[in-house]
């Protein structure tokens, strides 16, 4: 039977899902089931007094707006939010502690299912576990569909598409620098934040693991070339700018990279690939790359021990549904910019932007796209399993978050 809806959006009234709510409304309304040619969207949670009182806010109209009850942790009520939508979209983390019974759903249904998790330790765990049932159902998982890591992995993709209509073949070596940023964090990214540190401080094959920048990449794609990682204040003359390591890059890379292993290796089986923060040129943005290298470190070295991190987590970092204001949000921004170099040593320059503040009021939007993508825009046949944002969604997700998302992708040199 047809589900009865195009989109259901799980986890409605956390920080994040609140705001995904109000775009998937400015977007489509909160039109009935009967509407013809609408997105059939609705929103699911386990609380029906928080999802009522979510519509409340929302205004008058969204009394018409479905929901569904279901939770995390009651597989009969997962199963039934999962016959009834073709795409799930899950805003609740931390995805390592609450997530994977709602993949399970997902896969044992054949429902598609996205998210934007950035907990690269649990990607690999639900591959490991998921990935042979979900070629079996047609189930297509997308993880990291948020600021980590679409503007990275689209970002590259459409440096590599450029590449190869201008010179014939694709990038060895493309490095990622984040020029400038504004943005907060909310108390649902620092707990999956401290859930990876805690997790790791314990397992010592988990630490192992998220230092192999091809962790989530199928067994046998590997390289033989070490991978560029920039961990301390450094000088980059392409852009004659200082560097400084970026908060993301432990994510974003492997998923760049399990993107090129899924699409056969278009970048190359030795593909390069590393990510940074541009501080700017002479003694002050050397003295700025030293300072932010410092205190990232500073910070992993805090969060790693365990009085310093509660001491962090009550007293310093948000708490579960706090984050940045409205205000935060809007005024938000970032450009990227991405460095690529051919085997024959041509070079090519693109850039990424995105209004609105990167994990909050961007990401809503990225997500809310990529739902949309995964649940039109994907050919019926596109085989189920764990893909990326690039390897199944790739120049169809682009072009809908240059029209919709408030993004660009453009090229500002090639020779």
């Amino acid at each position: 039977m047809e589900p009865r809806y195009d989109i259901v959006l799980f986890g409605a009234t956390s920080f994040v899902g609140r705001i995904l709510t109000r775009r998937m409304a400015e977007r489509h309304g909160f039109g009935s089931l009967d509407d013809n040619g609408g997105v059939r969207w609705a929103i699911a949670g386990r609380s029906k007094a928080k999802l009522d009182q979510l519509k409340d806010e929302l205004g008058p109209g969204a009394v018409d707006l479905p929901m569904v009850i279901a939770d995390a942790a009651d597989e009969d009520s997962l199963a039934a939010l999962c016959e009834q939508t073709r795409v799930v979209v899950s805003t609740v983390g931390p995805y390592a502690l609450y997530g994977e019974p709602l993949v399970r759903a997902c896969v044992d249904s054949g429902t598609d299912y996205c998210d934007l998790t950035g907990e690269v330790q649990w990607i690999r765990r639900m591959i490991q576990l998921y990935e042979d049932r979900a070629k079996a159902s047609g189930a297509r998982i997308v993880h990291c569909c948020g600021f980590d890591s679409v503007p990275s992995d689209l970002g590259v993709w459409h440096l590599q598409q450029e590449a190869v209509a201008r010179f014939g073949q694709p990038c060895q070596q493309v490095k990622m620098r984040v020029k400038a940023a504004k943005g907060g964090l909310s108390g649902g990214t620092v707990a999956s934040l401290m859930n990876v540190v805690k997790e790791a401080a314990s397992n010592k094959a988990l630490r192992k693991e998220l230092a192999n920048p091809f962790s989530i990449c199928p067994p046998d794609h590997r390289s033989a070339v070490r991978q560029p990682n920039v961990k301390f204040a450094e000088f980059d003359p392409e852009l004659e700018s200082w560097v400084a390591p970026f908060l993301m890059a432990a994510i974003n890379t492997r998923v760049v990279h399990r993107s090129n292993a899924l699409q056969d290796a278009p970048y190359g089986t030795e593909f390069l690939y590393d990510e940074a923060t541009m501080t700017g040129r002479g003694l002050k943005g050397r003295a700025a790359a030293m300072a932010l290298a410092g205190a990232m470190g500073g910070f992993a070295l805090a969060t790693a021990i365990k009085p310093t991190r509660w001491a962090l987590e009550r007293f310093v970092l948000p708490e579960s549904g706090e984050g940045p204001d409205v205000k935060s949000q809007v005024q938000g921004f970032y450009d990227l910019r991405f460095i690529g170099l051919t085997e024959g040593g041509q070079t090519i320059i693109t850039k990424v932007t995105g209004q609105g503040d990167p994990g909050y009021g961007s990401t809503s939007r990225i997500l809310a796209q990529a739902a949309e993508c995964l649940a039109f825009d994907v050919p019926e046949d596109a085989p189920g399993g764990f893909w990326t944002p690039a390897s199944l969604l790739d120049g169809k997700l682009l072009e809908r978050l240059k029209n919709n998302a408030r993004m660009t992708f453009e090229v500002l040199s090639a020779s």
